[in-house]
């Protein structure tokens, strides 16, 4: 992997780097088989992603003819890494054993290892048969959707083929590594004025925001909306907010820390509510929600926007759906993604019916989707939320803070990428749109 970093540092040309042997193991953080029963008995809070990831080599799989290998220089680390590395909500290892199941090529993701990360910035190293649009050392970001093309669905959308998966979750040889193999179709170009790092961490979280609410698939938001978003400062959130404040609509964020709520203010969301300084409990028992409490964040939204929210980006999930469902105007839409505090979740079904509304279920993007959200990026019309970067040595304390809430935006990690700020081709664009926004999660 030296030969390879070094060319890429150089700026070597395909025909270069196409002459470099892949190496016949590699460097990847990967959660074991074996240990799935590690965290038995424990709650969710106690089970600790720094006993169950492990950074190691593992062996180079073949690729077939529609992949490419990707010398890895920057990932991220995203809630489905958390999930894998806890074994939550069940182990991993059982979609692997299936996609081993539907073709040779599918066979080599059954291993009793699993390599995670859904997200992935860096360079062509190889190219299958039969990709098309990609060669030897393009500079690319990938999206995590990975999906054939032989089921009619898939030709509507995407994500609505039966053996749609999330790439480096549902799929192993995932992007927390110095190789990833992926199909040429999650492909896009690297946005030329940002670093490794700041483009490694759009993927997943920027893609999955503009499906919930601009692509036709979500709650089509449009101009002069109020959008209520929790989690405002978050992976989701923060592109969330981004994307209401380029839509001509009004976001309400809502977050958990005073820090949070300057951030959030200085990315020009002006409606902003602390939820812990408003001591919300929306759950007043483990079994009783208090409906007086979804009343109050009501009132409080409508004295910050002058009425209720046309559109809830809702991702929290148990915590908060019952308010979510609430306190949505008469007509409005609850688009949900997640469910970061519990995916069992209740509302009173009758502020959902007698007041029309909607639930509209949303999962990460299509091809198109992905593509369009990182034009946006590659424009700089909407910023990274890259807030601090480790190296891939560091993977597991990473999944520990994410798991545990105690970061902004994303935290990026430097896979071969020997040191930050670099591979930033367009120094130009990057000076028009300002370090400060661009770095606006690190500074704040």
């Amino acid at each position: 992997m030296h030969e390879f970093l070094d060319a890429i540092l150089a700026g070597a040309p395909g025909d270069e780097l196409a002459a470099i042997p892949l190496p016949e193991s590699f460097r990847a953080a990967f959660v074991r088989k074996e240990d799935i029963g590690m965290f038995e008995g424990l709650d969710s809070a106690d089970k600790d992603p720094r006993k169950s990831l492990y950074v190691d080599d593992v062996a180079t799989p073949e690729i077939a003819p529609d992949e490419v290998v990707l010398a890895v220089m920057a990932s991220s680390i995203n809630f489905n890494t958390v999930w894998t590395s806890i074994f939550e909500p069940l182990p991993t290892f059982g979609f692997l054993s299936r996609l081993g199941k539907e073709s040779v090529w599918g066979a080599r993701h059954d291993q009793p290892f699993h390599v995670v990360g859904s997200d992935a910035s860096g360079v062509v190293v190889r190219a299958g048969s039969a990709v098309r649009n990609w060669k030897v050392g393009d500079k690319v970001v990938v999206h995590c959707n990975y999906v054939d093309d032989q089921d009619p669905s898939a030709h509507d959308d995407s994500m609505l083929s039966s053996n749609q998966r999330i790439w480096g979750f549902e799929t192993n040889y995932g992007g927390l590594a110095d190789l990833t193999v992926v199909k040429a179709n999650q492909l896009m170009p690297k946005p030329a004025h940002l670093s490794w790092e700041e483009s490694a961490v759009n993927g997943l979280c920027a893609s999955t925001s503009y499906r919930m609410l601009v692509g036709r698939h979500g709650a089509r938001m449009k101009q002069g909306d109020n959008v209520l978003v929790w989690g405002a400062t978050g992976g989701i959130g923060a592109y969330a907010v981004q994307l209401v404040l380029n839509g001509g609509a009004t976001p309400i964020g809502v977050v958990s820390s005073p820090r949070r709520a300057e951030l959030l203010r200085a990315m020009g969301c002006e409606a902003v509510i602390d939820r812990a300084a408003e001591g919300y409990r929306f759950w007043s028992d483990e079994h009783t929600q208090d409906e007086a409490e979804w009343r109050r964040l009501g009132k409080k939204v409508r004295e910050l926007a002058g009425e209720d929210p046309d559109i809830v980006f809702e991702h929290p999930g148990r915590s908060t759906m019952g308010a979510s469902v609430f306190v949505t105007k008469r007509g409005g839409t609850v688009v949900t993604c997640a469910a970061t505090s519990g995916y069992m979740v209740e509302f009173d079904n009758r502020h959902l019916w007698m007041k029309l509304k909607r639930i509209v279920a949303s999962h990460f993007a299509n091809y198109q989707e992905a593509w369009e959200m990182n034009r946006l990026i590659s424009k700089g019309a909407v910023q990274p939320v890259l807030s601090a970067c480790v190296p891939l040595t560091e993977v597991a304390e990473a999944a520990n803070q994410v798991h545990h809430n105690q970061h902004e935006g994303k935290l990026g990690v430097l896979c071969l990428a020997p040191r930050r700020d670099l591979g930033i081709d367009d120094p130009e664009l990057r000076a028009r749109i300002g370090e400060d926004r661009i770095r606006a999660f690190e500074r704040g």
